[in-house]
């Protein structure tokens, strides 16, 4: 079969190109496959994130990451990965979205919006930023409600609403009061989330403080109108003005089509994936699971730092079974 892989890596996001690194390095029959832009989550993050990790904790293919800052932001990433995809000119579909994998007989068949392939394995690195985590509330499809930020400007001289305590939440809220918004943060717990980057969480709790953002605790959207938001708080509902809402409330893997594959969800409301630690294969015989896709609802515990290291294990394990 002309179209016929060793191994078929779906997603190419950092973790998805050190895993096609390896491939290559095995010299193994690969392709990529990426339903947007090179390192598409990357590319949708805000235009002026910072990233937690230092630079060398961001590098794949054992290619220095190098930066002017100690913590590098979305354009030295962008620049860093776009290099990496030159550097070892990796076999790479980009705008082309995987509908369905079949398994027929010994191998995968993969149909896309664009062609078909068969495969020996599969790596699903996917990650998790392409679905929010809805509020499900009355008028949370009005054009005035983003899930995703990109930058302040556009809110400058606006009453903005921000759902949220988390890293994505804050930086907006202080991006957006810093040019010019009249920001409101709706918190669901008590306070700012202890996994906000150090160096934020004080600028925000300073700002709440001095009254700069208001922030409503224990608080939560209930409805969205035209003109207002209804929050409900400790002290019962309130009616505020409201130009434009960002629903930063967080994002999860796409379950739906793990589930489609034949993976099986743990059903504790987590929905982690089945897969072998020390292989990374999920409980379907040559599909493997690479990067924050690991984690379920749990995104927090996979980070590009963290799961670099699936790469290696994933393609030795295949390479292994193919000797």
């Amino acid at each position: 079969m002309q179209k016929e892989y060793d191994v078929i890596i779906i997603g190419a996001g950092p973790i998805g190109l050190a895993c096609a690194i390896e491939a290559k390095r095995k010299n193994l029959k690969y392709l990529v496959i990426e339903k947007g832009a090179l390192v598409n989550s990357l590319y949708n993050y805000p235009l002026y994130m910072t990233f937690f990790s230092t630079s060398e904790r961001l590098e794949i293919g054992d290619v220095p990451f190098t930066s002017i800052s100690f913590k590098p932001g979305r354009q030295d990433a962008l620049e860093y990965y776009r290099r990496i995809q030159q550097h070892f000119d990796l076999n790479i579909h980009l705008y082309e979205a995987v509908n369905s994998i079949e398994l027929k007989d010994k191998l995968k068949f993969i149909k896309t919006n664009q062609s078909e392939y068969y495969s020996k394995n599969i790596i699903i690195a996917t990650g998790f930023y392409d679905i929010p985590i809805y509020l499900n509330i009355p008028g949370e499809n009005l054009p005035k409600v983003s899930h995703y930020y990109k930058e302040a400007h556009p809110y400058a001289g606006q009453k903005v609403v921000v759902v949220g305590a988390n890293n994505s939440s804050v930086d907006a809220a202080l991006e957006c009061w810093r040019k010019g918004a009249d920001v409101t943060m709706v918190i669901r717990k008590g306070e700012i989330h202890e996994r906000v980057k150090y160096w934020v969480k004080p600028d925000v709790e300073n700002r709440i403080s001095e009254g700069s953002i208001k922030a409503y605790f224990h608080s939560n959207l209930k409805e969205i109108k035209e003109k207002s938001v209804t929050i409900s708080t400790s002290d019962g509902e309130i009616e505020i003005e409201n130009d434009f809402v960002l629903a930063l409330t967080g994002y999860r893997p796409n379950f739906e089509f793990l589930e489609s594959c034949g993976i099986n969800l743990s059903k504790n409301g987590r929905f982690i994936p089945k897969y072998n630690p020390e292989t990374m294969e999920s409980n379907v015989k040559g599909i493997y699971l690479a990067g924050v896709v690991c984690g379920g609802m749990e995104t927090h515990k996979w980070f590009i730092e963290n799961s670099r290291v699936h790469a290696k294990m994933i393609l030795e394990d295949i390479f292994a079974k193919s000797i």
